[in-house]
């Protein structure tokens, strides 16, 4: 699958320039955009920064006929098609995606570098949306990210900078070289690829590395808390996703949602501590190169139960290889917390999981402009619809 691309030009105050002609690039996903600025500058001698989405043809993602907003950086003379689009502000418009927030975010972080005597030797802007930007930056002593991140994130250095502090495991290494305004975070390159399709073994490893990661935070949740991790422990939890889902059509898990409390109440009398949790630990958010691995993006981590994770981490799995990761999983937690019940607790959280999910996936609807809903918008009632099934 690919995608087809239409860029929408603006000059650095924003003032509308026309269109390139279509062209379509190798990958699908909306919010990657290396190969939309690499075909821009291949095709057209056009150099852009890509500012957000504009439409699309189709109600998500992946592929299809994308329209996005892009700011011309340098460009020889190309014609460009006349076109109407609405540049008018938006109150929930991220800073990146905006005419001339890409280029303050960038000269930021190479400050920052060049303090650190890492001068920026080349730049590329790898993805754009609403829940980040992030770029790579090239430097004499390797690559460097920056990663810009959407107030509903802001707490993943904090998560960043704790993780620093634990012992050599799969967490550890993604080091904190700066954090500015707006979101800005500059971070130390983790080498490798993210493990996609990773098997039931390598998985295996990473829900053990990751157990004592959680096991060192539990004394350290208040700590947390006080740093602005999301605290939703217990009934927390609870209202949180209730807050979050008003105004959506719930009718579908009302049943689950007006026995929550009761629910979570029972969880809690499976005896197992509130820690650190990922919140999206999937494969794709562990990069390796065969030797180390690294869990990344904690953009979503929140204070809470430990046993989100290893749902998250099993979901995909054939269910006889799932039953297998939780039974070790169990048998961790047993021996640390003698006399708690965690194959319970999973059974009960089993479909508070993807309701926590839907709740998530709201909140970033309401945090984005609606020119970006189509990326989350059918995420919520999906979600709901698996948490209705699981329960």
């Amino acid at each position: 699958m690919s995608r087809t691309v239409t860029l929408v030009l603006v000059d650095a105050a924003g003032r509308p320039l026309g269109a390139l002609p279509p062209f379509d690039v190798p990958d699908p996903w909306w919010q990657q955009v290396a190969s939309v600025v690499d075909a821009a500058r291949r095709r057209h001698g056009v150099e852009v920064a890509v500012l957000r989405l504009l439409d699309a043809d189709r109600p998500a993602p992946p592929g299809g006929h994308v329209r996005y907003l892009a700011q011309v950086v340098e460009a020889e003379a190309v014609p460009l098609e006349p076109v109407a689009v609405d540049l008018a502000p938006h109150p929930l418009r991220m800073p990146w995606a905006e005419a001339g927030g890409p280029a303050r975010s960038v000269a930021w972080a190479t400050e920052e570098l060049r303090r650190l005597g890492r001068p920026v030797t080349a730049v590329t802007q790898q993805r754009t949306w609403n829940l980040s930007a992030i770029w790579c930056l090239d430097t004499p002593l390797g690559p460097t990210w920056l990663k810009q991140l959407p107030p509903f994130a802001a707490h993943e250095p904090t998560v960043l900078h704790w993780l620093l502090s634990t012992p050599n495991g799969v967490e550890g290494g993604v080091r904190v070289l700066g954090v500015g305004e707006r979101g800005r975070v500059l971070l130390g390159h983790v080498p490798g690829e993210d493990r996609y399709g990773a098997g039931e073994a390598e998985r295996a490893s990473v829900a053990a590395g990751h157990h004592a990661v959680q096991v060192r935070a539990v004394g350290e949740v208040d700590r947390l808390v006080a740093d602005g991790v999301p605290d939703l422990r217990g009934v927390a939890l609870g209202r949180w996703i209730r807050g979050r889902l008003a105004g959506h059509d719930v009718t579908v898990a009302a049943r689950l949602l007006d026995r929550l409390d009761d629910r979570l109440a029972r969880v809690r009398d499976c005896g197992l501590p509130d820690t650190l949790v990922h919140g999206d630990l999937h494969p794709g958010n562990v990069r390796g190169d065969g030797t180390r691995r690294v869990v990344i993006d904690w953009a979503d981590a929140f204070v809470g139960h430990p046993a989100f994770d290893i749902l998250r981490l099993t979901e995909d799995l054939d269910p006889a290889a799932a039953d297998r990761l939780v039974d070790a999983w169990a048998a961790r937690w047993r021996a640390d917390r003698p006399g708690s019940d965690p194959r319970r607790a999973v059974d009960l959280l089993r479909p508070v999981a993807p309701l926590r999910l839907a709740a998530v996936y709201a909140m970033f609807l309401a945090g984005i402009e609606p020119s970006e809903h189509p990326y989350h918008v059918h995420d919520v009632p999906a979600a709901l619809a698996r948490a209705a099934a699981a329960a």
